[in-house]
């Protein structure tokens, strides 16, 4: 069995391929997984299905087909998705190689639920440690110390 491309340790088989094949993500995390996934293998048409549709300015099939870039290895740094809530957060480290050599994707992902899937919308690109004190990025209106910084996985 192949082991999936996320490094998530399941096999391909059950992890990124059934959401490739038409089954919803059941949180951003999961999307998060099946979307660098997508990367690797070249499914442009997943990963346009998967983004909002008022965040695809500049996309098109097309660009999200190119594989001028091999992706090596996912690391996921954070992940916050109140389950009250259709907002949610993955902020991940992607490290691929190019003809200029290694290089690292690091992004804190923004996804909301749309129809009852979940969706890409954007994201910051090396983004700035979040404080302790700072509103959390959630949007809950609390504080990050008091919420998803206590969900915080590595």
């Amino acid at each position: 069995m192949q082991d999936c491309y996320c490094q998530s340790g399941l096999p391909y088989s059950q992890c990124c391929q059934p959401l490739h094949q038409g089954q919803p993500a059941l949180t951003p995390l999961a999307l998060m997984r099946a979307r660098y996934s997508a990367f690797v293998l070249g499914l442009g048409d997943y990963l346009w299905h998967t983004h909002h549709p008022d965040y695809r300015k500049g996309l098109s099939i097309e660009i999200l087909n190119q594989q001028d870039t091999q992706w090596v290895k996912l690391q996921i740094e954070l992940h916050a998705y109140p389950q009250d809530m259709s907002f949610g957060l993955v902020e991940f480290k992607a490290w691929y190689r190019q003809e200029t050599g290694l290089g690292c994707l690091h992004e804190r992902s923004r996804f909301v639920k749309l129809n009852d899937r979940w969706v890409y919308t954007d994201g910051d690109i090396s983004p700035k440690p979040i404080g302790r004190n700072a509103p959390c990025p959630c949007q809950s209106g609390k504080k990050y110390k008091q919420c998803c910084l206590s969900a915080r996985t590595k």
